[in-house]
């Protein structure tokens, strides 16, 4: 069974990559533990590790860095990542803070449009392999049993409310924040609100 308090606070960024996304609100929270922002891509748009080429490769590295209880925040598609990775070392995550997650459902079977080709429109150099997992994780998905504190936009267009609402149902422990006016960046864009709930949410 995992401590549960985390002594790592591991970041993931979404689709893009960008391991600054969440600089903002890391630099505000206030619970003691080491950081780690990881990216999956360089300037160039290649991989970080070039050992990476694949999904199940990339969640092996994020595994590889979970060495002590750690927490996962997530955003977007990097949320899918999170999920399994913790799936994968269930004994060191603590916790999870899933933020706008856009991937692990089958979004038009909830009613919902398929956000991925206009993401590969304006991001051609993407990698396809990485949004382009339509893996359903639903039916793991209460297999996660740490706490989960999952925060959505309200005006999040990508990954509307009703995704978050409806993974609320699905995890044994989670909570659901909506941030007024929020859209789909709203980890970036709502740094004081996001790492305020994430300190409350580690604290647990």
């Amino acid at each position: 069974m995992s401590s549960n308090k985390p002594t790592q606070l591991l970041f993931l960024p979404g689709a893009l990559g960008d391991g600054a996304f969440w600089s903002p609100v890391a630099r505000l929270i206030q619970y003691p533990a080491t950081q780690v922002q990881l990216s999956w891509f360089d300037s160039d748009v290649v991989p970080v590790n070039r050992k990476i080429g694949g999904l199940e490769k990339l969640v092996a590295w994020v595994v590889s860095q979970i060495n002590q209880p750690t927490a996962i925040v997530a955003q977007s598609m990097g949320g899918v990542v999170a999920i399994r990775a913790c799936l994968e070392n269930p004994g060191l995550v603590t916790h999870l803070v899933l933020c706008a997650t856009s991937g692990g459902l089958d979004l038009p079977a909830l009613g919902l449009k398929d956000w991925r080709p206009d993401f590969y429109s304006a991001n051609p150099d993407i990698p396809c392999w990485f949004a382009g997992d339509e893996k359903d994780l639903a039916f793991i998905l209460p297999r996660v049993t740490v706490p989960v504190m999952l925060v959505w936009g309200e005006v999040d267009i990508i990954s509307p409310v009703s995704v978050g609402q409806y993974l609320h149902t699905l995890f044994s422990d989670s909570c659901l924040h909506i941030i007024a006016g929020g859209d789909h960046d709203v980890g970036y864009t709502h740094p004081f609100l996001v790492s305020s709930l994430i300190d409350r949410h580690l604290i647990r």
